[in-house]
Formats: structure tokens, C-alpha cells, sequence
């Protein structure tokens, strides 16, 4: 008799992963609360983000916008000035600094900088660089966007039974457990009941600033970013982990799900993930 003799077939090696096609692995979540097709949910953080509120579209599931594309834009407008990305206009939200940045403003607890980028006459904003593409006309219309896309991300906040955040870069372990923390708690003060599901991007550093070889710094900042995670999800009922990233980086699964570059997630890595999210869902809670 030994401390393992009783677990599941999935918590060994062998039956689980070892002895299995990659594509077969599952039973890789146990979620503590079901999302139904009515749940609310949106969805923030860096660019693997983007896959998940897609996912929950093409499914037909409530995904919450609260700040949509002007009508008459057009889908290609849309896209080019970075609309329907996010569940707000916040642009990629690669840090739990950023996060805790935006919630802040969302609570009214702080007030953002007035610092503005300015080049050829044009204006951008340094905490949403690539929402303009062009740049803003004037400093005041890009403070008014501003404005609204901080009110709608707190909007987001308060409508919400579920946010998705999706953990990107990476600072120091201290730095993001202290703020990630920090958000989670002015989230829960604007909405007591918010359920978060904590995931991290699977997608490889672009560059880095350390001394360290790129991939040995990546390998870095994601071990960092999940241990966080795990950390803040642990015996909390209302945050959850995801296991988004293991299910594409895992060693089992080869690489399959990268592109050429070994860096950009493939539509059927996207689908792979989707898919053992909704199956866990399904095995936890029965069919939506």
C-alpha cells in the first residue's frame, strides 16, 4: 500500500501520457466552476488572449464586449484599429503590473499619467501603443479614448461572472504574485462574486533584454509566470488555473502546434486547447 495506490489513472505517467498518442492526452483540467454558453465572460491579457474570446464566439458562448467597433467601421476598420480584440479597447496586457495599472483606474484609486508619445504630428498612447496605427490627432482625442476604454474595461470588471487574463511578460516572481494579487483584489472589491480563470501564453519571448540566450529566457519567464499562477490559484475558489500552455509547449506534443518559426501558435494548437477546455467543462459538469 503506497500514497499512490488509490489516484486515477491520470495522475500516472504512463497510462496518462507515456503509453498514449499526444492528440489522445486528456482529463488535463478539473475546473472548479462551470462556464455555460450565458456565463459572461471576458477576457484580457496578451495576445493568446485573443484565441480564447474567439473560441467562446465561434461556440456561441457570452462572451462581453464593452466596447465595440463604431458602427460603420466595417470589419476591416475594425481590425485595424483593434476593436472586438479584447473585451475593452485596452490593447495587450502583457503584465500583472499593467493589470493592476488598469484596475486602479477602473476603481478610481488612481488617476493615469498625461504622458503622451508624440511623433510627426501625431499622438500615441504609451499604454496602448498599437491601438492607433496612425496615431491620434490630438492630445486630447487620445485622452478621450483613453477614457472610454478605461471606462469600459471597468465595465467589464462589474458585468462580468468570468474574466479570462492571460499572463505575458514577465518582471520578477515577487513583482507579479505582489501585483497580480493586488488586481485581483480591486477586481473582487468592484465585483464581489467574479470568478477569475488565470491562464499564460504559450507564445515565446519576441526578444530579450537579459544576458541570458532568447530561449533559456523564455524558459525563464514562463516558469515564473506559471508558478504565479499556480500560487495565486491554489485553494481559492474563485480563481482557476487553465493549463493553456502545457497543453501547446508540453514535451509530449513535439512542437506540433508551432508555426515554422516556433513561435506562433497554430490554428490547431488554438483548437486543441479550446477543445480540452470545453471537454473538461463537459466531464465536470455535464453537457452546456
Amino acid at each position: 500500500m503506497t500514497p499512490y495506490s488509490n489516484l486515477p489513472e491520470r495522475n500516472f505517467w504512463s497510462p496518462a501520457v507515456g503509453k498514449r498518442q499526444a492528440i489522445a492526452i486528456d482529463a488535463l483540467w478539473v475546473p472548479k466552476w462551470p462556464v455555460t454558453p450565458q456565463t459572461k465572460v471576458v477576457t484580457f491579457g496578451s495576445c493568446f488572449a485573443q484565441h480564447f474570446s474567439k473560441a467562446l464566439v465561434k461556440r456561441g458562448y457570452a462572451w462581453t464586449n464593452t466596447e465595440p467597433g463604431p458602427p460603420g467601421l466595417g470589419a476591416e476598420g475594425i481590425t485595424k484599429f483593434n476593436y472586438d480584440v479584447f473585451s475593452a479597447r485596452t490593447g495587450n496586457i502583457y503584465t500583472a503590473n499593467i493589470l493592476r495599472q488598469w484596475c486602479d483606474w477602473a476603481a478610481g484609486t488612481s488617476v493615469p499619467p498625461t504622458e503622451v508619445w508624440e511623433s510627426k504630428g501625431r499622438f500615441y498612447d504609451p499604454f496602448r501603443p498599437a491601438i492607433e496605427p496612425d496615431g491620434f490627432e490630438s492630445h486630447e482625442e487620445l485622452q478621450e479614448s483613453r477614457a472610454l476604454a478605461i471606462e469600459a474595461f471597468g465595465e467589464a470588471i462589474r458585468k462580468a461572472e468570468v474574466v479570462v487574463f492571460t499572463l505575458g511578460l514577465t518582471e520578477t516572481y515577487p513583482n507579479i504574485a505582489k501585483a497580480l494579487r493586488q488586481a485581483l483584489t480591486i477586481m473582487h472589491a468592484m465585483n464581489p462574486k467574479l470568478r477569475v480563470l488565470l491562464t499564460v501564453s504559450p507564445v515565446p519571448l519576441t526578444a530579450t533584454a537579459t544576458d541570458a540566450h532568447v530561449l533559456v529566457a523564455t524558459t525563464y519567464s514562463k516558469s515564473v509566470l506559471r508558478a504565479v499562477a499556480g500560487d495565486v490559484a491554489a485553494n481559492k475558489w474563485l480563481i482557476d488555473y487553465f493549463p493553456s500552455y502545457e497543453i501547446i509547449v508540453a514535451p509530449p506534443y513535439g512542437g506540433q502546434f508551432f508555426a515554422d518559426n516556433k513561435r506562433s501558435v497554430m490554428p490547431a494548437g488554438v483548437d486543441h486547447v479550446m477543445t480540452q477546455f470545453f471537454a473538461g467543462q463537459e466531464a465536470k459538469f455535464g453537457p452546456p
